[in-house]
């Protein structure tokens, strides 16, 4: 994941826009996770996506995020790069709670971006 070349444009949809039966993938690290999500997403940390990819759901495409949409760029781009059809969530996590989307925790506390 060090050594993405990123194309002049990873496919980006605002948070505020994406789909609400959309596929989700979530790059960021578990603390951030269990603070809050995007309900039905798949967790897999940004640096184990590549090991992982048995695991990454079926979506066409598969939007992925982040806090702020740079380590899920990276993420989408790389996923492009190997096949895979893949958008980012452009403004991340913020910009899902800034936006209103619904979110869980994994707490039993209110969810919030961390």
């Amino acid at each position: 994941m060090d050594r993405v070349m990123m194309p002049q444009q990873v496919p980006t949809v605002p948070a505020a826009e994406v789909p609400a039966d959309a596929v989700v993938l979530d790059v960021r690290e578990d603390d951030e996770w269990v603070a809050g999500h995007v309900e039905g997403a798949t967790h897999i940390p940004m640096g184990q996506v590549p090991a992982r990819l048995d695991e990454l759901p079926e979506g066409d495409p598969l939007y992925v995020t982040c806090r702020g949409g740079g380590r899920s760029a990276r993420v989408a781009a790389w996923l492009n790069q190997n096949g895979y059809d893949a958008v980012n969530v452009g403004g991340g996590m913020g910009e899902w709670d800034a936006a209103g989307r619904p979110m869980v925790s994994e707490t039993g506390r209110p969810p919030y971006v961390v």
